[in-house]
């Protein structure tokens, strides 16, 4: 299959795999912002999510889109070890401000994955899914049901823990370091390679990869300053 053997291919799916999960970060990087404006618009929108049929219908496309991305980046980086370090989806000519996020990559991406299981744990599995399930009709505890649409109670309970605000933090730093390299990377594949376009895509991924990382990391920030929702 050419999407498959193809390193042209692998690219291209990587790539929009990549850009699709940037264009979630940046909606729910906006979300979790109004929080800090007003905890009821916040909880509006948590509402208006919740379990119905779009929201599910943009869940298990985001969950598909993710799965791809990290099937994708193992298996390329087992081709890429194969091939003694030669690297097969990022670029041919690596500039020197991301060498490291390039070289780091699959270790990054493994840090986040480890967020992504802690967050789904601890806002999802207690808001969407206890929506799900009670709509399903299984037995859902009425505690968990009575806050499934509290975005921000969760976010409260969480965050002012100091702990999980600085592991947040850390994660954060992770992506950010993910980010500038993968939205780079993406827009290379996607054909902004020409001498013209590549600084600008540089710049273009840096901006837009520190505008999503001070959107989500704001929260913890904001906590950790003893602000309170």
């Amino acid at each position: 299959m050419w999407l498959i053997d193809s390193s042209i291919g692998r690219k291209l799916i990587m790539s929009i795999s990549g850009v699709f999960l940037v264009l979630f970060l940046i909606f729910h990087g906006t979300m979790n912002f109004v929080v800090l404006l007003s905890s009821e618009s916040y909880n509006l929108i948590c509402e208006f999510l919740g379990a119905n049929w779009y929201a599910l219908v943009g869940t298990k496309i985001l969950a598909i889109g993710f799965i791809v991305h990290i099937l994708y980046a193992l298996y390329l980086s087992f081709q890429n070890k194969k091939a003694r370090g030669e690297v097969s989806y990022a670029v041919t000519k690596t500039q020197k401000s991301v060498e490291w996020a390039s070289q780091n990559m699959l270790v990054l991406g493994i840090i986040i994955l480890g967020f992504m299981v802690l967050h789904l744990y601890q806002f999802w599995a207690k808001m969407q899914l206890v929506e799900i399930n009670h709509k399903l009709g299984f037995e859902v505890n009425e505690g968990l049901l009575a806050t499934a649409a509290d975005g921000a109670y969760w976010i409260k309970h969480y965050f002012s823990q100091p702990l999980y605000s600085i592991l947040y933090i850390v994660w954060l730093v992770a992506l950010w370091a993910h980010l500038t390299h993968g939205v780079w990377s993406a827009l290379h594949s996607l054909g902004l390679n020409n001498s013209v376009w590549m600084p600008r895509v540089k710049v273009i991924s840096n901006i837009l990869s520190t505008i999503i990382i001070l959107m989500f990391i704001s929260i913890p920030v904001y906590f950790l300053l003893r602000f309170r929702l």
